[in-house]
C-alpha cells in the first residue's frame, strides 16, 4: 500500500533547523537542481531499529543530526521535541490515524498520508514574499506491503522531497510520478529523475514552464506578485511542439480548495470570519493529509489579505509547543491547529472552535454537510464531524454560492472550475471588507504639496477607528457586495485581530516609504544654489550624508523612487561636495 501526502507552508517555527546546505552557486555540481529541491531522502522503518535515513541525494547534501532524527540506537522522540523528518514520514509512528484515497489516487491504490517538515530560515519563494521562518512541508509518499522476510511481517519506506519552495501540488504530481517507479526500481530511477530535475529552467516567477521527467512534461506557471486573481482556471499554454503534449498543473502552490471544502461548504462563510478574526480553531482529521489540506485551505480563505497568524498543518504531541498550545493558564493563542489524534479534544476543550471532518467520501454527488454543534457536545472519545462552536456570523450567508456549487455538481463541472468560483466568491468577499480600510488609509497620507525639499516630511495622520466607521455610511461594502450583516460589528471585531495589525502596520511601512521617496524627490528638484547660500559646511556635509543614507536605500528598492531621481540625487551629491574645500571633498569621497 502506497501513501502520498503534502503538506505547505506554515508561519511558525519550524519543526527542524534550517537546511546546512543552501540553494548552489550558478554553475557548480546539481545548482539548477537546487533552485527546486534541496535533496531527496529515503527513510526505511524497522521493527527493532525503529525509522533510519537510508539515503539522501544528491549525496553531497548534508543534513543535521536534528533534522535527520533519532537515531536506530536512540529512543523515540519524547513529547516537546522537535520532531524529526525520519520521524514524521510515517504515519504510525506520527500518531495518525487511517489514510484515505483521494479522486485523483484511488484508481492507482495510492493512498495519502503523513507528510515531513523541514524548515528554511529567511528564504523567499519565488512570487512570494516571506520574512522569519518559513516551514515548508514537503510530500512523502510511504510504501508499505507485505513482506514475510521481514520480522514485522511488513517491508515501509518513504520517499520524501524536501525543498525551500511551497509548491506544494507541483511536488505531489512529481512525487506520484517517481515513487512508484523508484519503488520498483531503486537507486537508478532516483539518480535518472534528480539529473533530469538538474536540467530544468530556473523557477522565475511570472514564467510558464515545460517540466520534463520520467518521459511526462509538467507545464506550470511559477506564480508572482504581479500576477491577477483568475475567474476561471488559468489558460492552456501553446504546446503544438511537444511530445509528449504536456500535464497542465492549474496552479503549483494552491490547493483544489473545492475538493477541501466539500464536507464544509454550508459553513465557508462562517470559516472565512473565524480566519479574518483570527481566531483560534482546531482541525481534527481522519489522517495528516486530510488536516494539511484543510489547514492551508483555510489558511488561503483571505487573499489578498496576508494572513498574519500562526498556523500548523500537521501538529502532533512531539512538537517543542505542545504545552504552549494545551496550557489552560492563558487564553488559546491565534492559531489553525491541523491534528489527527483524538487526544487533542481532551487537552484543547478549552478552544472555542473545533472542525472534526469525517473521512472523505468519493467524488460525485455533494457530501453530507457537517453541522454546527454547541462546544458542550464535543465528547472526548467519540467525536461525530461538526463544527463546534458558539460563534453567531456578522453576515448573513450567501445561500447563491451554494446554489451555484451544487448546479455545477448537476453538470459534471471539473473540479478546477468549482474550485475557480469558490476562490472567486472568497476574494470578492475579501476585497469588499478590505477595499474601505484601503480608501480610509489613502485619506491619511499628507498631500504632496505639504511635502517641502528643506523641512521634515509630515507625519502620516493617525489611524481613528471612530472616523473610520463613521465613513462606512458613504464608502461601505455595501457598494461592492450584497450581502447583508452587520459590517460595524465584523470591523470592529476586526480591529483587535493579528490581521488589522499586520495590515496596517504593512500599508504604513508602504506610505512612509512613498512620503521617504516623495521628500527625496522634492530635494532633487530644489534650486541647490540658493539652498547653500546661507549654509554652514556641517549643515551642507549633514545633507549629503542624509541624500547617501537615502540613496542607498532606494537602491536596494526599499523606496518607491524613479530612476530619473536616483540620477538626479547622485548628480546632487557630487555637485554639493564639489562646492566644499578639499580636505572635507577627500573625507566624503575617499580615493
Amino acid at each position: 500500500m502506497d501513501q502520498v501526502s503534502g503538506a505547505g507552508p506554515h508561519r511558525a517555527r519550524g519543526c527542524l533547523g534550517a537546511p546546512s546546505c543552501g540553494a548552489r552557486a550558478p554553475g557548480a555540481p546539481w545548482a539548477r537542481f537546487s533552485a527546486w529541491l534541496e535533496c531527496v531522502c529515503v527513510v526505511t522503518f524497522d521493527l527493532e531499529l525503529g525509522q533510519a535515513l537510508e539515503l539522501v541525494y544528491p549525496s553531497d547534501f548534508q543534513l543535521t543530526d536534528k533534522e535527520v532524527g533519532p537515531s536506530p540506537l536512540r529512543s523515540r522522540p519524547h513529547p516537546g521535541s522537535r520532531p524529526s523528518l525520519a520521524f514524521l514520514c510515517f504515519r504510525k509512528a506520527a500518531s495518525a490515524t487511517c489514510p484515505f484515497p483521494t479522486p485523483t489516487q484511488a484508481a492507482s491504490g495510492i493512498l495519502s498520508s503523513a507528510s515531513a517538515f523541514v524548515s528554511v530560515e529567511g528564504r523567499g519563494a519565488p512570487g512570494t514574499r516571506m520574512t522569519g521562518t518559513v516551514t515548508v512541508g514537503p510530500p512523502c509518499l510511504c510504501r508499505q506491503v507485505k513482506d514475510s522476510s521481514v520480522k514485522r511481517g511488513y517491508f515501509q519506506k518513504s520517499l520524501v522531497l524536501v525543498s525551500r519552495l511551497p509548491f506544494v501540488r507541483l511536488f505531489q504530481a512529481l512525487l506520484s510520478l517517481v515513487a512508484p517507479e523508484y519503488f520498483d526500481k531503486l537507486a537508478p530511477c532516483l539518480e535518472a529523475v534528480c539529473n533530469e530535475i538538474d536540467q530544468w529552467p530556473a523557477p522565475v516567477p511570472g514564467q510558464t514552464l515545460n517540466l520534463p521527467v520520467m518521459g511526462v512534461v509538467l507545464q506550470v506557471h511559477i506564480p508572482s506578485s504581479a500576477d491577477k486573481p483568475e475567474s476561471g482556471p488559468p489558460k492552456q499554454c501553446s504546446h503544438k511542439n511537444l511530445l509528449p503534449a504536456p500535464v497542465v498543473l492549474t496552479s503549483v502552490h494552491e490547493l483544489d480548495l473545492f475538493r477541501c471544502f466539500r464536507p464544509v461548504l454550508a459553513h465557508v462563510q462562517l470559516l472565512w470570519e473565524l480566519m479574518l478574526l483570527g481566531e483560534p480553531l482546531l482541525v481534527l482529521a481522519p489522517s495528516p493529509a486530510v488536516s494539511s489540506e484543510m489547514v492551508l485551505a483555510l489558511t488561503s480563505c483571505l487573499q489578498p489579505l496576508k494572513f498574519c497568524c500562526d498556523y500548523r498543518p500537521y501538529f502532533t504531541v512531539h512538537d517543542s509547543e505542545f504545552k504552549e498550545f494545551t496550557t489552560r493558564t492563558q487564553a488559546p493563542p491565534s492559531v489553525v491547529l491541523g491534528v489527527t489524534n483524538p487526544f487533542f479534544i481532551k487537552t484543547l476543550q478549552h478552544w472555542p472552535h473545533v472542525l472534526r471532518i469525517g473521512e472523505p467520501k468519493m467524488p460525485g454527488d455533494l457530501p453530507k454537510q457537517i453541522k454546527l454543534k454547541k462546544p458542550s457536545r464535543l465528547k472526548i472519545l467519540d467525536t461525530k464531524p461538526g463544527l463546534y462552536t458558539a460563534y453567531t456570523t456578522y453576515l448573513h450567508r450567501d445561500k447563491a454560492l451554494l446554489r451555484r456549487l451544487l448546479k455545477g455538481l448537476q453538470r459534471k463541472r471539473p473540479s478546477d472550475v468549482q474550485t475557480a468560483v469558490l476562490r472567486q466568491h472568497l476574494l470578492e468577499l475579501t476585497q469588499s471588507f478590505i477595499i474601505p480600510l484601503e480608501h480610509y488609509m489613502a485619506s491619511l497620507m499628507p498631500l504632496q504639496k505639504s511635502i517641502t525639499p528643506w523641512k521634515t516630511p509630515p507625519q502620516i495622520h493617525p489611524f481613528r477607528q471612530d472616523d473610520f466607521l463613521r465613513s462606512l455610511e458613504r464608502s461601505g461594502p455595501q457598494l461592492t457586495c450584497l450581502l447583508k450583516g452587520d459590517w460595524l460589528g465584523l470591523y470592529r471585531r476586526f480591529f483587535k485581530s493579528p490581521h488589522f495589525d499586520g495590515w496596517y502596520r504593512q500599508r504604513h511601512k508602504e506610505m512612509a516609504q512613498k512620503l521617504e521617496a516623495l521628500h527625496l524627490e522634492a530635494i532633487c528638484e530644489a534650486n541647490l544654489e540658493i539652498w547653500m547660500q546661507d549654509k554652514s559646511e556641517v549643515e551642507v556635509v549633514d545633507l549629503v550624508l542624509k541624500l547617501r543614507e537615502r540613496l542607498v536605500r532606494a537602491q536596494g528598492h526599499q523606496l518607491p523612487v524613479k530612476e530619473a531621481t536616483l540620477k538626479r540625487a547622485r548628480l546632487y551629491i557630487e555637485t554639493v561636495v564639489g562646492s566644499l574645500p578639499k580636505d572635507l571633498q577627500v573625507v566624503l569621497c575617499p580615493p
